[in-house]
C-alpha cells in the first residue's frame, strides 16, 4: 500500500490519503542508544527512529526531549507507543526524536550553562553539539519549523527556556509541569541544590536564576523574532507547598502564569491544559500526545 505522500502524489484528497494511511500497519520504530564524544564531554542519548532499517532517503521533523530532575534518558521512551500510534493514524508525520541524559549538576542542571563547580555548559553542549551532530549523522529536516522542544518538570524548564533563549532554534514547545517559579524558587526548591544558577563553589544567585528565567527572556525577546507557539499542561493535584507563602509557586499555579503571559506576547499561540492527576506521567503522557497533535497542526506538519 502506498504512503500518504504516495497517495497525495497520486492525486487522492488529503482526507482520502489520511484514512488509507491510517487503515496501515506501522513501520517498526525502534530506539537507539548513542554517545557523542563532544569537545567538552561525552553526551548520551537515546533516539526514537521510525522506521527499523537504516535511515532512508526520506528526512524527518525532530523532537528534543528533555528529562526532570534526577531522572535519565530512559525516561522519555515510555512515549514510543504514542509516537508509533499517532504516525500510524497519520495525527503526525513519522519523526525523528531525540532524548539526552542530563548528568551534570548532580542531574539537577535545569538545562542552563552553570558556572558552578560542579556545573556544565548544558544549554550550549545539547544545543551547540548535540544537534548539529544530530542533524549531521541522521536524516532529519533542518530548521525551526521542524523542531520542537519538549520537557517536564526541570525538563519543562528547560523547554521554555530553549524555545525563548534559542528563537530561531525551535517552531514550539510542549511544557509539562514545568518548575519555572517566578520570580524566585521557594525554599528547598532543586533549582537552589545543585549549582545550576551558582558560580564557583556558590549554588545559588538570585541574580543568575532571575537572568535565566522566562520573564527576563520575554523582557528581551525583540518584535522581530518569529512565531511563539507553546502547550501548556500541569495536574490539578501538583504538589501543594505547605507554607502559605510558598503557595504562588505551586506548579499548576506557575504553568497558568506562564500561560497568561504568553498569551499577551505578540506574534504567539499558547495553549494551556490542568490534567487529572499530579506531578507523574498519568498527566504526561496524555499531555505529550495532545500537545505533539497541537504544535504539529501549527508547524503544517
Amino acid at each position: 500500500m502506498p504512503d500518504r505522500r504516495q497517495l497525495l502524489a497520486l492525486g487522492a484528497s488529503p482526507l482520502i490519503a489520511r484514512a488509507q494511511a491510517a487503515s496501515a500497519p506501522a513501520a517498526g520504530s525502534r530506539l537507539v542508544t548513542s554517545r557523542l564524544q563532544s569537545k567538552r564531554g561525552p553526551i548520551d542519548f537515546q533516539l526514537y527512529l521510525p522506521h527499523g532499517d537504516a535511515p532512508a532517503a526520506q528526512r524527518y521533523p525532530l523532537l528534543l526531549l528533555l528529562h526532570g530532575r534526577g531522572d535519565n534518558m530512559s525516561a522519555w521512551t515510555r512515549v514510543k507507543d504514542v509516537l508509533d500510534d499517532m504516525i500510524a493514524a497519520a495525527e503526525i508525520p513519522p519523526l525523528i526524536a531525540v532524548m539526552p541524559d542530563a548528568p551534570w549538576s548532580r542531574r539537577g542542571g535545569y538545562y542552563v550553562d552553570s558556572a558552578h563547580v560542579e556545573g556544565a555548559p548544558v544549554e550550549t553542549l545539547l544545543l551547540d553539539e548535540l544537534l548539529p551532530h544530530i542533524e549531521a549523522q541522521w536524516p532529519v529536516r533542518r530548521g525551526r519549523e521542524f523542531r520542537i522542544v519538549g520537557g517536564y518538570s526541570m525538563g519543562g524548564y528547560g523547554a521554555v527556556r530553549f524555545s525563548l533563549a534559542r528563537p530561531h532554534a525551535f517552531g514550539a514547545a510542549i511544557v509539562l509541569s514545568p518548575a519555572i517559579y517566578t520570580p524566585l524558587p521557594p525554599k528547598g526548591s532543586s533549582a537552589r541544590e545543585f549549582g545550576a544558577f551558582g558560580r564557583d563553589s556558590t549554588l545559588f544567585f538570585d541574580e543568575l536564576y532571575e537572568a535565566s528565567n522566562y520573564p527576563a527572556l520575554l523582557a528581551a525577546r525583540q518584535a522581530s523574532h518569529p512565531a511563539l507557539r507553546m502547550f501548556i499542561a500541569a495536574g490539578d493535584q501538583e504538589y501543594p507547598h505547605p507554607d502559605p507563602a510558598d503557595a504562588s509557586h505551586d506548579i499548576d499555579l506557575e504553568a497558568h502564569r506562564l500561560f497568561s503571559r504568553l498569551r499577551r506576547e505578540p506574534g504567539s499561540a499558547a495553549a494551556l491544559r490542568i490534567m487529572d492527576g499530579g506531578h507523574d506521567w498519568p498527566v504526561w503522557q496524555p499531555a505529550f500526545r495532545e500537545g505533539l497533535r497541537w504544535c504539529a497542526r501549527r508547524l503544517a506538519w
